[in-house]
């Protein structure tokens, strides 16, 4: 059985305050987007984890695909060893959730392929276990994201008709240093609300509050958004706590000459992921 993890972007990511557990509250609209991993699960006589594409860099151990196989076979010891390949295609430590994605689909593939009968609110349980960002992708809608990224409320917003222009200059950033400088504030405007401004609008209204710090000690990702408006973006950003930059166009732009060849670009048209 083959799926096709997808990637998804941050529209705004506000820290509202900071939490007894050592988490962060947080406020964010998270968005899939149709740039995809490819994920493949067969019945098999031994477990195997084999990789393709991007190198996936840590221990094996750790990959969510194999955590979400143990932690399903934990309470169904009925699931039969198998063999996982997992293709990478998005870039990874980049913002967009491709691990994540990877783990809450190979949920999800699993409980359709071994008829486990688990319902979404159950799959999203077990993603929690892989992380805050994982049950976005369970449910995989445009959704509004409170408390660790956990609680998600459905939203209408639909992208399809803008380009969206991924750039991703390989920078990782690390969580401590994503947090340096933060100041939490309860007494923001929720981005949910802000997304029903006209896109326009968005550019000192809808904020990334990692952007303080990473652009101060990574100035790279700084001039990447600068550029994005330089193409004539509506919109631009970077998604989560980076290092990918985002910009939303109205037309393809021409890009080709603007970024170092060395780095990953992606021009999209983001119909959400079917």
């Amino acid at each position: 059985m083959v799926v096709f993890p997808n990637a998804k972007i941050n529209l705004g990511l506000r820290i509202t305050s900071k939490r007894n557990d050592g988490y962060h509250n947080l406020d964010t609209v998270f968005y899939p987007i149709p740039l995809f991993d490819i994920l493949e699960v067969v019945s098999s006589t031994s477990f195997q984890f084999q990789t393709s594409g991007k190198k996936i860099e840590g221990n094996q151990d750790t990959n969510l695909c194999i955590k979400a196989y143990q932690f399903l076979k934990k309470d169904f010891p009925q699931l039969p060893s198998i063999n996982i390949h997992l293709h990478k295609n998005i870039p990874m430590g980049a913002g967009m959730g491709g691990g994540s994605a990877d783990g809450a689909f190979m949920i999800k593939l699993l409980n359709e392929k071994f008829q486990l009968g688990l319902n979404d609110s159950q799959m999203s349980a077990y993603a929690l276990q892989l992380g805050s960002d994982c049950p976005i992708f369970i449910h995989n809608k445009p959704s509004y994201a409170t408390g660790r990224g956990e609680l998600l409320e459905e939203i209408s917003l639909d992208l399809s008709h803008y380009y969206l222009l991924l750039v991703s200059p390989g920078i990782h950033v690390s969580t401590a240093e994503a947090f340096k400088g933060i100041q939490p504030n309860e007494g923001i405007t929720p981005s949910k609300e802000i997304i029903r401004l006209p896109i326009n609008e968005w550019k000192d209204t809808l904020i990334n509050d990692f952007e303080i710090s990473v652009f101060e000690n990574h100035p790279v990702l700084k001039s990447i958004k600068g550029k994005m408006y330089g193409l004539g973006a509506i919109y631009a950003s970077m998604t989560g706590s980076g290092s990918t930059v985002y910009g939303l166009f109205n037309d393809a732009p021409n890009y080709k000459d603007t970024f170092d060849a060395a780095i990953e670009t992606h021009l999209i048209n983001p119909s959400l992921p079917k």
